[in-house]
């Protein structure tokens, strides 16, 4: 099992630790709901060092990039970010991903699923007609979320970047808490606002940033946050999770992703997916909300009100922010309108839900 920079701080901390994609990662350390108020309210801290990072250089790199993703790359300026999917040659998801334009035309930095390293880079490298230079910098890099709506007056003292006005899916690189070369981006997974820190791990640059992060959250109450809370937050904003939600048998369409899915130009499975739009999908990913007590879980049956199977639950929470339990699945498509009611098979128990419109919070 890997550690990141920073396990020793959060075993430390007396986070609750388990394994995640191979990592010793923390899962909660004062409670899931405490952690998901600290996000929502006020501020908190995610390690999520284990993700990985790729850069792509040279004059073929945004060819294979678009050749590969799903969005238009093309459209990316230097200093923006846009969030994409690897679509396989059935239709389905290889992953999703953020892809970087750090130098227009020329360098790029995508930034994949821990789960999924290795898959993605050689997925990538497969595709490469044209020996791009690509660099797995995956395991010297720092990553660290934080977010929520006291994040970024917290952090901008220490940066010269503007970081208090950085627009969604927009980043900046410069110095922070006196470490050169650092990137500090707006995409963040918990719908809180705040921003993603990545950075190489030189001259202790891990134990600089992030004691500087605590120190000047300090007086804000800025905490510590775990894969637990991660989790809840994401689910009330209707984010997919890549193996619970999206897979290499679900389709972006199918998922709702058609908003990423531009057939302006070539990429892997384009004609499925074109066909796929034209005559619509037999499947849709929804949101749902428990109308009877039960908490929804990942592989559960949905069915309709005669008893019939009509999807599968991909996701599903105690809502910390709502009081009620949530979830995402799969239905039919005749099942999938707002509003529609649906039966969740918890045990041997068929509990009434309904289809809501995300995001729930």
């Amino acid at each position: 099992m890997k550690n990141t920079p920073f396990t020793q701080k959060h075993i430390a901390l007396g986070a609750k630790m388990a394994e995640f994609a191979g990592y010793n990662m923390p899962i909660s350390y004062t409670g899931i709901n405490d952690e998901h108020a600290a996000v929502r309210k006020n501020a908190g801290v995610f390690d999520v060092s284990h993700m990985g990072e790729f850069i792509l250089k040279g004059k073929h790199a945004l060819d294979l990039i678009q050749s590969v993703t799903s969005n238009d790359a093309s459209k990316l300026k230097a200093g923006q970010a846009q969030y994409s999917c690897l679509p396989n040659e059935e239709g389905g998801i290889v992953d999703d991903l953020l892809v970087y334009c750090i130098e227009e035309n020329n360098v790029y930095m995508l930034v994949v699923n821990a789960s999924n390293i290795e898959k993605d880079w050689n997925w990538i490298k497969h595709h490469d007609k044209h020996h791009t230079e690509m660099h797995n910098i995956s395991d010297k890099t720092c990553l660290l979320a934080i977010q929520g709506p006291n994040a970024t007056k917290i952090l901008q003292p220490l940066t010269d970047m503007d970081i208090l006005n950085l627009k969604y899916y927009t980043f900046a690189k410069g110095k922070f808490a006196g470490v050169d070369n650092v990137l500090v981006s707006a995409t963040g997974y918990t719908g809180a606002g705040g921003v993603e820190i990545y950075f190489e791990d030189n001259a202790a640059a891990a134990d600089k940033i992030w004691n500087a992060i605590f120190d000047a959250g300090k007086a804000y109450g800025i905490k510590p946050i775990g894969l637990g809370a991660r989790d809840t937050l994401r689910l009330e904003m209707g984010y997919c999770l890549y193996g619970n939600d999206i897979d290499d048998t679900t389709s972006p369409l199918e998922a709702g992703l058609g908003w990423i899915t531009k057939f302006t130009k070539d990429f892997t499975a384009k004609d499925i997916l074109v066909k796929q739009k034209t005559e619509g999908v037999e499947r849709k990913l929804v949101g749902f909300e428990m109308i009877e007590k039960g908490i929804p879980r990942h592989g559960y049956e949905i069915k309709d009100y005669t008893g019939a199977t009509v999807g599968h639950v991909t996701s599903g929470t105690q809502s910390p922010s709502l009081g009620k339990a949530i979830g995402m699945g799969y239905v039919l498509t005749s099942c999938a309108a707002i509003g529609s009611e649906i039966y969740i098979k918890v045990r041997d128990k068929l509990l009434q839900a309904r289809v809501a419109k995300i995001p729930f919070a």
